[in-house]
């Protein structure tokens, strides 16, 4: 199984844990991240994670994730496919970023895309799940 998980979703461990929300959503993602390492997930990567965790301020951070990309299954450069999968995305409401994310995720073949935004959340996306980490988790393991 093939996943994608948007800048939110790395960075999640690197905010404010004072919520309980926060906290849930980071354990789910490390736990994620735990079954990559093991190779029950196939991690997606791609230029737009490239680009948005290349303008984070924090090195410490911006090395951590990007560490990742070495794990990564897949990984896409920008296309025409794939600027125009986030143009007919943008049209349902998606910012330019979060959008290119899912077309690159849509791309890639991901099975599931994993994101902490309410915004992307929310938002209905026919050919790909957008799932948050706690729900994907509590679905790979059928909870």
């Amino acid at each position: 199984m093939k996943v994608y998980l948007d800048n939110c979703c790395f960075n999640r461990p690197f905010d404010d844990q004072a919520s309980l929300v926060v906290s849930m959503e980071t354990e789910a993602k490390l736990h994620v991240q735990d079954l990559i390492r093991q190779d029950e997930l196939k991690l997606c990567w791609s230029f737009v994670l490239d680009y948005e965790n290349g303008m984070n301020p924090f090195d410490e951070v911006r090395n951590r994730i990007t560490a990742w990309k070495t794990l990564a299954c897949d990984d896409c450069s920008l296309s025409n496919e794939i600027s125009s999968k986030a143009a007919q995305l943008m049209s349902l409401g998606l910012r330019q970023m979060d959008a290119s994310h899912i077309a690159c995720a849509i791309y890639l073949g991901a099975d599931y895309f994993l994101t902490t935004d309410k915004k992307v959340l929310n938002k209905r996306i026919s050919e790909i799940p957008v799932i948050n980490p706690i729900d994907f988790v509590r679905r790979y393991f059928d909870v």
